[in-house]
C-alpha cells in the first residue's frame, strides 16, 4: 500500500522548489546503517515504496526497517489534449521533498554485509545519488 496523508488541510498545493541542505533528518537515529540522499528533488510514494520492498526482500527476518521521509505534497496533474485554463487539475499523487543530506531509510537487526546490499538495491530504485551511511562513520 502506498504512503499518502489521511486527510490533508487543503487539497492542492503549489509546487515550490528545493533549495539549500537538509538541516533535519541528516544523521541516524534509529537504526545502524542508512541511505543518505546526495541530490534533492521529489521522492514519489511509488518510489518510496519500491526502495522498501527492496530491502524487506534482501535484508529478510530479524531486519528492523525505519522509513524517515512521508510523501505529503499532492501532485497535481491534467488530462491529456485538455484545454489551458478551466482551473488546476485532479490530485495524481504524492511526493516528500527531499534535500540533499537526508537519510531516506534507516536499518537494524542484520549483518553489515546484508544491510549495505539491501540499501545499495533500494538506491538503485530511487531517482537520486545515494550514500549508505552507518554509525561507525558518524
Amino acid at each position: 500500500m502506498l504512503l499518502q496523508p489521511k486527510k490533508t488541510k487543503y487539497r492542492k498545493q503549489q509546487k515550490g522548489r528545493v533549495r539549500g541542505k537538509a538541516t533535519c533528518g541528516y544523521t541516524l537515529e534509529f537504526g545502524e546503517y542508512g541511505l543518505k540522499v546526495l541530490e534533492g528533488g521529489w521522492l514519489t510514494a511509488q518510489q518510496l515504496e519500491a526502495g522498501r520492498v527492496a530491502i524487506v526482500r534482501t535484508a529478510k527476518k530479524g531486519a528492523k526497517i525505519w522509513i524517515r521521509v512521508f510523501p505529503d505534497k499532492p501532485i497535481t496533474k491534467k488530462p491529456a489534449e485538455t484545454r489551458m485554463g478551466k482551473g488546476k487539475g485532479a490530485v495524481e499523487g504524492w511526493v516528500a521533498v527531499v534535500k540533499p543530506g537526508r537519510i531516506i531509510y534507516e536499518i537494524s537487526g542484520v549483518p553489515e554485509e546484508v544491510a549495505k546490499e539491501a540499501l545499495r538495491l533500494a538506491a538503485s530504485k530511487l531517482p537520486f545519488k545515494c550514500k549508505i551511511v552507518s554509525r561507525e562513520e558518524i
